[in-house]
């Protein structure tokens, strides 16, 4: 997702450096956009007012921000990292203390829309940290985004996105569960999405991808193996609150399922496998 978002930096007229682990990546960026590559995060980030972030996971998150060759070493008081990774909300205060104690800012921001948003430069981000560099680095990030909402303090920005994954994680389980049913029940599918997308039981899901759930095709979208890590996040932070996660659990099980079947990269909706004989 990071590819078409430093693209639309680029297009809105900011000088743009990229960085990324596998340097053919950041290579091809360079050549379809322009701007230039660094060899480092470091490298990447050396002299930048901004550095934003977008990798896999809390290990990734550290690696890139403050390893050995990491981009916190490479900044000068007063410049801002926002993470844009989905990760603990552990790391986004560990990230924030890291950051102060260099005179930098820190945002956490993680996103919803998927590639498709992040192509379209429509996403929402939802963010933690303080006011004064949530202001600097949304006026940035508005190059990518459809909705920009800073919820609290370091941190709130990851545990936003843990209550949306856990909405998209029962919204998938749901689809998945009354798909299954509706073709055990030899209903005309098309003619139940047509009746039931517009009704109280509509949602995104149902309206994007209940069409591709039927024909048995998943080959694109948000991979069962990150909606599985989302997921675990949630179950890490639920335990932690004491929060009841019910719904994550069941989600998170049909995942798994998937996983030991080899859907990995496949769109998370492959859950309706799970469901049919």
């Amino acid at each position: 997702m990071g590819f078409p978002m430093a693209g639309h930096l680029l297009a809105a007229g900011h000088d743009v450096r990229v960085f990324n682990r596998t340097s053919s990546t950041a290579e091809r960026w360079v050549a379809e956009h322009g701007g230039r590559a660094g060899a480092t995060p470091a490298d990447a980030a050396a002299g930048a007012d901004l550095v934003f972030v977008c990798v896999g996971a809390d290990d990734d998150v550290r690696s890139v921000v403050y390893g050995d060759e990491g981009a916190l070493r490479a900044l000068a008081p007063g410049a801002i990292i926002v993470d844009h990774t989905t990760a603990s909300a552990t790391l986004a205060v560990e990230l924030a203390q890291r950051c102060a104690e260099a005179g930098v800012g820190f945002v956490d921001a993680p996103i919803s829309g998927g590639q498709a948003g992040a192509e379209k430069g429509a996403l929402s981000i939802m963010c933690g940290g303080e006011d004064a560099s949530f202001a600097v680095a949304a006026e940035v990030m508005d190059a990518y985004a459809a909705a920009i909402t800073l919820v609290g303090p370091a941190g709130s920005g990851q545990r936003t996105k843990m209550v949306n994954q856990i909405l998209c994680a029962g919204a998938i389980q749901g689809a998945a569960e009354a798909l299954a049913f509706g073709e055990r029940s030899g209903l005309d599918m098309e003619k139940v999405l047509q009746a039931v997308t517009k009704g109280a039981a509509g949602s995104w899901y149902l309206s994007n991808r209940g069409e591709t759930m039927v024909a048995d095709s998943f080959d694109f979208g948000f991979a069962v193996d990150w909606m599985a890590k989302d997921l675990g996040l949630v179950a890490e932070e639920a335990a932690r609150l004491g929060a009841p996660a019910p719904l994550t659990a069941l989600a998170a099980e049909s995942l798994s399922m998937r996983q030991e079947m080899g859907d990995n990269r496949l769109d998370a909706t492959s859950i309706i496998r799970n469901y049919r004989a």
